[in-house]
């Protein structure tokens, strides 16, 4: 004997309702915006000493913090491991996950690691432990046409639009820019100083300076101009033209910079009517002339120009160009990177010398080999900090239209090594 026709059909109906309220309860949980914040369980580490040499290999481009750990960017997350000075990638120390947003950039400024989301929200997270220091709101990131490739070198070596810089009273800032608007906050806090509007595609980012500036190329207002932005005011404090330098097709290029664009003390500006270039040191006021990094391939690191010329390297003094140190039997090199109290010059068969940019005195100097991988590859992107060197290996030929695996060396593409 069964339910009369009427009442069957309020069952069937009730049912109906039941099951969508259930499909719309697993909807929402797993598609509503979240956060996953899985903290650190062990003890912060200590900052190794490891001696100088390849470390080992790593299939993600790792951002060292604090001499301590090494962070790595994910699609929707960000997430550390130690050691630093580990052979391989290990479990994660800490990570923090957002969904739907997706990371767009990550920068660290001693123990505080900060990213940012393609929402614009920006998340400050404490290295020693993982956990959320401070949230605040910021403009989204403006389209970029530019791969991700799978080692999130990009994300985490050279954030576009995010930039780090100190002011005068010792506080650090971070200047978010997007496609009409920069906002600043303070590292420490998340504290906005300010928001301005900017003008869209007819300005672009450069970099900061070492001094509290954030360095654009305008070309809105007439014709192009390399802008100088006070970081702690938002106000611009002068816009100039490089002498001698056709305004259509200015180029600036950053130079010798902390990390990714942040914090460089000098520029490169190049255009029509300029062969090869000039450099200017970009600290402490209006910009000076530095024809010691005029040459293509030179670089600034503290108060020394070094550059690598018929394999030999020069080291001079930035600002009067009269020459310190030289070091030569390189052969065929380049400087690959800098950082505080090191210059890297990588040679032709993948030998990295390591020197004192004061001095020219020679700090380490081997091959970067791992395993039975070889020597055989192109570098890609490089960062170098605390001490550390790491390397994107490229398959030669370097097809830049390739896939990651065309692209890539190994799966392992990254090569870390102390120096």
């Amino acid at each position: 004997m069964g339910f009369p026709r009427g009442r069957r059909r309020l069952v069937m109906a009730v049912a109906a309702l039941l099951a969508v309220a259930v499909v719309a309860v697993v909807v929402h949980r797993v598609l509503a915006p979240a956060e996953v914040s899985t903290v650190a369980r062990g003890d912060y580490p200590a900052a190794p000493r490891p001696a100088p040499g390849v470390i080992g290999r790593l299939p993600a481009a790792p951002l060292i913090v604090d001499a301590r750990l090494r962070v790595y960017a994910a699609h929707r997350q960000v997430y550390a491991d130690r050691p630093v000075d580990w052979r391989y990638r290990t479990t994660p120390f800490w990570s923090y996950r957002r969904w739907p947003a997706e990371l767009s950039g990550v920068v660290a400024s001693g123990r505080t690691v900060v990213s940012r989301w393609s929402d614009g929200r920006l998340v400050a997270l404490d290295a020693s432990s993982g956990r959320v220091l401070w949230r605040a709101a910021g403009p989204a990131p403006a389209e970029d046409d530019a791969v991700t490739r799978r080692t999130g070198a990009a994300t985490v070596w050279d954030p576009r639009g995010l930039y780090l810089t100190d002011l005068a009273d010792g506080r650090t800032v971070l200047v978010v820019t997007g496609a009409a608007e920069a906002r600043a906050v303070q590292v420490a806090d998340g504290r906005e100083l300010w928001r301005v509007d900017l003008p869209g595609s007819c300005r672009s980012d450069v970099g900061t300076t070492a001094d509290g500036q954030l360095i654009g190329l305008d070309t809105c207002a007439g014709p192009a101009a390399v802008e100088f932005r006070d970081a702690a005011t938002g106000q611009v404090r002068e816009r100039w033209q490089p002498p001698g330098v056709a305004a259509d097709g200015l180029v600036v290029s950053p130079l010798g910079c902390r990390t990714g664009r942040s914090g460089c003390p000098a520029v490169r500006t190049a255009g029509p009517g300029d062969a090869g270039g000039r450099g200017w040191l970009v600290t402490g006021g209006e910009p000076m002339a530095a024809p010691a990094l005029d040459l293509a391939g030179a670089t600034v690191v503290g108060d020394q120009a070094v550059a690598v010329v018929d394999g030999v390297a020069v080291g001079r003094s930035a600002r009067s160009g009269v020459e310190l140190w030289r070091f030569d039997g390189l052969g065929p090199a380049r400087v690959l990177a800098v950082q505080p109290g090191r210059v890297h010059v990588l040679t032709e068969t993948n030998e990295l010398v390591t020197l004192d940019p004061v001095t020219g005195a020679q700090l380490s100097r081997f091959t970067l080999n791992v395993g039975s991988d070889g020597t055989g590859w192109a570098p890609g992107a490089v960062a170098a900090a605390d001490g550390y060197l790491a390397v994107e290996r490229l398959r030669e030929p370097v097809d830049p239209d390739g896939d990651d695996k065309r692209y890539y060396l190994t799966a392992e593409a990254v090569i870390l090594a102390a120096t």
